[in-house]
């Protein structure tokens, strides 16, 4: 079994990784030689693409299925909107027929319910922000080019190693903006890891998964633990 994974970022790597593993064949887009240089430590052949590069996109490899991880840098110079939306359209361009399943990583924000109820699958999507109204587009985009089966993974927050949910502000004592009654969803990226995993080998072709830890803590309570392990003040919001 052959899988590319498109944006070898914080949570592709790591999916790489547990393909390789199970013994998989993985291979990993890169936008320069220098982190091209970095996939193969994590078991993925790298490939030089850039999903704004329609030219680069044609030497995508032949692969049995996709997992579909870019974001978004800021450093870029370029919009979340082109990246998300007319990278996307790039790629579905340029699919290999091959091609089985692509498991997209989507995002929580797509909901936007802040009002502390419980949300699933079904749960109507109705972003507040802008990014999560962009996510929702590539969603949809991507269930209407009947190019190949989708299957969609909204993650909540991420984190784990090198990323912790505002971090570096809360040592520097910076108020933190927001509500401190409202809840934060998270998944720690290897339990985020392993259900993309589970989603390219067995998740069912034109299904929503919500992927959290299915802990949602305070807002409040969260920081307060937070000041605690890096011995930073307590929060103020």
């Amino acid at each position: 079994m052959t899988t590319l994974i498109l944006g070898c970022g914080y949570l592709g790597r790591r999916v790489g990784r547990l393909l390789h593993r199970r013994g998989d064949r993985v291979l990993g887009t890169a936008r320069s030689p220098a982190r091209a240089a970095e996939l193969p430590a994590w078991g993925i052949e790298p490939v030089l693409a850039d999903v704004l590069d329609p030219a680069s996109l044609d030497r995508l490899p032949e692969a049995d299925r996709i997992f579909y991880s870019v974001g978004f840098d800021r450093s870029a110079g370029v919009s979340m909107r082109h990246v998300y939306l007319d990278g996307l359209r790039c790629v579905l361009d340029h699919l290999h027929p091959g091609v089985h399943r692509l498991v997209y990583a989507s995002s929580t924000g797509v909901y936007g319910q802040d009002d502390g109820g419980w949300v699933d699958e079904e749960a109507p999507t109705e972003p507040r922000h802008e990014s999560g109204r962009v996510v929702l587009e590539a969603e949809r985009l991507l269930r209407a080019s009947a190019r190949v089966p989708v299957i969609l993974l909204r993650f909540a927050g991420l984190y784990g190693p090198g990323r912790i949910v505002r971090r570096a502000a809360v040592a520097a004592g910076e108020p933190i903006p927001g509500d401190p009654r409202r809840f934060l969803n998270l998944i720690h990226i290897e339990d985020a890891a392993s259900a993309a995993v589970a989603a390219l080998e067995r998740g069912e072709p034109e299904q929503v998964y919500n992927i959290s830890d299915d802990r949602p803590v305070e807002r409040g309570e969260y920081y307060e633990r937070l000041t605690e392990l890096i011995g930073a003040p307590p929060p103020r919001f």
